[in-house]
């Protein structure tokens, strides 16, 4: 009884959480932004106060899902997120892995569906803080490593999408392009969501037997330099064995969910 009243409960916090993500996106857009745009007259700073507007929303959406009942977590290795200039890479088994890493990353930039342009909760967002949309072709790792260049810190799912329930996981190049072209290595990130929930293909309401729990493992750096020295200087070989290198670090993430 006691069992089936939490989960009774967990399922309308989470529509209380999804609630006030949603109004949260209105409110920023609609009200913060403009404020923004007054303060700050360029736009770079502009596009930093937004990004640290949403660091700083973020991190209490975190908690307020903590304090529904609905997931703990634990961070290591967070102090190695505080540098900048950046390529974060992790792992995507879960629909809020991004909400979690901007929050863990004071001056994030990140690669972004373009069809959240279309999303009237989240496109105001994506506007303000300048984040990189996948839809410009070869144009999006023009646009990354210049923003890591810039000093910002890229977050980038190798993935492109979350992890399927099944666990098959199936990597893009564009982070190892990136981080091939801007010279810089690789941050790599370890989530870790027990039990599973929130996957791709997985509705919001079916919440799982008892509430999340999330690990993020930040790792030591992968430097590009071997891959690109082994390839003989030619970029898109490098990135293609930098991606197959990616592959089989997060392979163990992916079997690990998938059996979750």
């Amino acid at each position: 009884m006691l069992e089936r009243l939490s989960r009774a409960w967990r399922v309308v916090a989470t529509g209380i959480a999804f609630a006030v993500f949603g109004v949260g996106g209105v409110v920023l857009r609609f009200v913060v932004f403009p404020v923004l745009g007054v303060v700050a007259w360029d736009r770079q700073r502009r596009i930093r106060l937004a990004r640290l507007t949403v660091h700083y929303s973020f991190k209490a959406f975190i908690e307020l899902m903590r304090a529904l009942g609905l997931l703990r977590y634990e961070v290591r290795g967070g102090e190695r997120l505080a540098r900048p200039g950046l390529i974060v890479v992790a792992n995507h088994p879960t629909l809020i892995d991004v909400v979690f890493l901007i929050s863990l990353v004071r001056d994030a930039d990140c690669v972004v569906k373009a069809e959240l342009l279309r999303n009237p909760f989240v496109r105001g967002v994506v506007r303000a803080t300048g984040y990189v949309c996948n839809d410009s072709g070869p144009g999006v790792i023009d646009d990354c490593v210049a923003s890591v260049r810039g000093g910002s810190s890229l977050i980038i799912f190798p993935e492109g999408t979350r992890t399927p329930l099944s666990g098959a996981m199936t990597l893009q190049r564009g982070a190892a392009n990136v981080a091939v072209r801007a010279g810089r290595p690789l941050t790599p990130v370890r989530v870790r969501c027990e039990p599973r929930s929130l996957a791709k293909g997985e509705p919001w309401w079916r919440v799982p037997p008892r509430p999340l729990s999330f690990q993020f493992l930040v790792e030591d750096d992968i430097d590009v330099d071997p891959f690109v020295s082994a390839a003989g200087g030619q970029a898109p070989v490098a990135a293609r064995h930098l991606t197959s290198h990616l592959h089989e670090y997060f392979a163990s993430e992916a079997s690990v969910h998938a059996g979750a």
